[in-house]
């Protein structure tokens, strides 16, 4: 399936440098060089301190820290840096770049126009926002072009992210909601997972029973919504069954109001969001 992926992919003959191969940097690093999606002949990348661990090094590419002679001549350039960061990274490498190569962004916060007015001339670029669980090739990312990018450039982008897990374009209005939701989502589920896991414990199983049993039914559950389609709300009523107890379970949470804690959590990062690229 690998080799398949990667003799159909059009990014194997690309040179593409990533900039801050930090987590996420180096998720996709490893992901597309290990796919064969990439070469690394053709791979940059770069990070912020000469002396920080070098994962891509194992996978034939040695990092620097020049973020313009990485960039110079890439077909892709993938910017992994924090949203405080992005403006120096793009005034380094300002000067290199041309209308020919693609940009990338996984900064949070940081819209394509804000960006276009950093480059020369019309860069394409594409904003992208994916998460921890690209790690793992389940991740999710959001994808949304500025106003110099075109089909065939979101498409490479995506190209990209869809060896680490699913891709879903929007209009960059909602990117800050994708932050909110699925970029900080792996965060709330973790809370949930270690909740269900404590409440296992409490009556009485192993803790390591009740982590493993959590999180497989996390899992479990997720795998149904996405491989049949249906609404939640219709799957958990299959599993309610009359005067049983996992009514009484649902009664709980509704009394503790876990339903609109999720919906705030969620609107109050999508507001923080907002606020990113100034923050730092």
């Amino acid at each position: 399936m690998k080799e398949e992926l990667a003799n159909k992919n059009p990014l194997r003959g690309k040179r593409v440098t990533v900039l801050g191969a930090g987590k996420m940097g180096s998720i996709l690093l490893e992901a597309l060089l290990g796919q064969g999606l990439l070469l690394p002949e053709h791979t940059r990348a770069t990070v912020q301190h000469g002396d920080r661990p070098r994962s891509a090094s194992r996978l034939g590419v040695t990092p620097t820290t020049d973020n313009a002679k990485a960039a110079r001549g890439a077909d892709i350039v993938l910017v992994c840096v924090k949203p405080g960061q992005v403006r120096q990274v793009l005034k380094e490498i300002a000067p290199v770049l041309a209308p020919k190569q693609l940009l990338v962004s996984i900064a949070a916060s940081v819209p394509t126009a804000y960006m276009e007015k950093s480059l020369p001339a019309k860069i394409p670029v594409v904003r992208a926002m994916p998460n921890t669980p690209c790690a793992v090739g389940s991740g999710m990312t959001g994808l949304c072009k500025g106003a110099h990018a075109n089909q065939q450039h979101l498409e490479l982008a995506c190209l990209l992210f869809d060896a680490v897990g699913k891709t879903v374009v929007l209009d960059e209005k909602h990117m800050d909601a994708v932050t909110a939701l699925s970029a900080s989502g792996p965060a709330y589920i973790y809370i949930i997972l270690e909740s269900l896991a404590e409440a296992g414990v409490k009556v009485g199983l192993p803790r390591d029973t009740a982590t493993l049993m959590a999180a497989q039914t996390t899992l479990g559950a997720a795998r149904v919504v996405l491989e049949t389609g249906d609404h939640p709300a219709l799957l958990k009523d299959a599993v309610t069954t009359p005067a049983g107890c996992t009514i009484d379970g649902i009664l709980e949470l509704e009394e503790g109001k876990l339903r609109v804690t999720l919906i705030k959590a969620v609107v109050k990062a999508a507001s923080r969001a907002k606020e990113l690229l100034f923050a730092e």
